[in-house]
């Protein structure tokens, strides 16, 4: 059996993501009694941009959308992480 240390109490967010940049959890927890979880309502983070796009452009772009019945700037964020993910795989060979 590993035996722990106490995890203390922090006083902020800020507090605690100091102290775990600068300490190893396996002093703290014993991660052979770790199991692996599942998380499928988990959304990933999003942060708001702002993008210029020529107004037709941006027409285009919505007709595509609304022929696909989907919201513009889903069909914005799907054409990107494909077009991301074929430019990575291309890299790699």
């Amino acid at each position: 059996m590993n035996k722990t240390a106490k995890v203390p109490k922090f006083k902020s967010e800020s507090e605690e993501r100091a102290f775990w940049e600068t300490h190893d959890s396996s002093d703290y927890l014993d991660w052979s009694k770790a199991s692996a979880v599942s998380l499928p309502n988990l959304k990933p983070s999003t942060k708001t941009i702002s993008i210029r796009l020529p107004e037709s452009l941006l027409e285009s772009i919505k007709v595509e959308a609304n022929r696909r019945d989907i919201p513009y700037q889903s069909l914005i964020k799907v054409w990107l992480a494909e077009d991301v993910k074929a430019s990575r795989a291309s890299d790699k060979n």
